[in-house]
Formats: structure tokens, C-alpha cells, sequence
């Protein structure tokens, strides 16, 4: 436990130097499940900050997700495999798109957890928002060997500090 809050604050200030939260600004965030990295904090300073907090919701499972606004202490409810989500709150489409990797390449490819809703999220919106994938250091990999319909992120922030860009 530990160990996990050490990294995902490591990884958080990574973050702060890539993202700055702007009045205005909407950021899609994710609410951690399975020991993903931790950004609830930082999630809370961007909305000080002025910007829109969104938060994914699956509405339909295999259709793309959408984003519906999230603050600190706003009501809650399970959503699909018992994810939260806002109970309410307006739907917006993100500027920025910062989702959790369970495994990623250096070219930006990432592996999350499966069903494909970031990719086909990500695929019907125009223009693409900056996309940028955060994870712990362990997940980096030689290939994720992506299929035509994956959508590279942007930038991939990791737990030791690695940051890098879409070549």
C-alpha cells in the first residue's frame, strides 16, 4: 500500500509538470479500480484550478463512453463492474484525456483493461484531445502489438519518473 501511494504521488508530480489545469479546461480523469495509479488528488487540485473534471462512464457496454463532470464530495453511484461514477452531472467532451495503462510501448500504444472503450472513445471524437497515458514503470514494454483501430496517446507519464512523446 505503501509502496503504491509512494509511486502514484511520484507519478502525480510528473503529471503537474505536463498538465496545467486552466479555468475552462476539461480534463477526463478515471476513477482508480485494480490498483491503477491514484490521481484523486490531483484530480481535486485541477478542479480548484478552475478546470472541468470529467469522469468516463460506460453507458452502453461495447459503444463508446461518455464524460460527465465530477468534484470533490459530489454524489457517487456504481456504475458498470461497480466502477463510480457521478450520480449527476453535465456531459461534456474532454480537452485532455489522461487514462491509466496497464501495459504501454514506446510509440504510445497502451493496454488497459480490456473491452476497448478508450480507443473507440477516442475514435469518434473530432478534434482528438491531447492524450496522455499514466502508469506505474512496471508496464512499459517492448510491443503491445497494436491492431489498426488503436489510438496512440500523445505523452506517457510513468511511476520512476520516464516521460515520453508519441515519435
Amino acid at each position: 500500500v505503501a509502496e503504491h501511494a509512494a509511486a502514484s504521488a511520484k507519478l502525480t508530480a510528473m503529471l503537474e509538470t505536463r498538465v496545467s489545469p486552466q479555468q475552462g479546461m476539461r480534463i477526463a480523469v478515471y476513477w482508480p479500480i485494480r490498483a491503477e495509479p491514484d490521481l484523486r488528488d490531483w484530480m481535486a487540485k485541477a478542479h480548484t484550478a478552475g478546470a472541468a473534471i470529467l469522469l468516463p462512464i460506460v453507458t452502453e457496454k461495447h459503444a463508446p463512453l461518455s464524460f460527465r463532470s465530477w468534484q470533490p464530495g459530489c454524489a457517487m453511484r456504481r456504475g458498470v463492474w461497480n466502477i463510480p461514477v457521478p450520480a449527476s452531472g453535465a456531459e461534456a467532451v474532454p480537452d485532455v484525456v489522461i487514462s491509466p495503462l496497464l501495459g504501454v510501448d514506446e510509440t504510445c500504444f497502451r493496454l488497459g483493461n480490456g473491452g476497448g472503450y478508450y480507443d473507440r472513445t477516442l475514435a469518434q471524437l473530432n478534434p482528438l484531445p491531447k492524450i496522455i497515458g499514466v502508469g506505474f514503470s512496471h508496464c512499459l514494454m517492448p510491443t503491445i502489438f497494436p491492431m489498426p483501430w488503436d489510438i496512440p496517446m500523445d505523452s506517457v507519464i510513468l511511476s520512476d519518473g520516464s516521460v515520453f512523446d508519441r515519435p
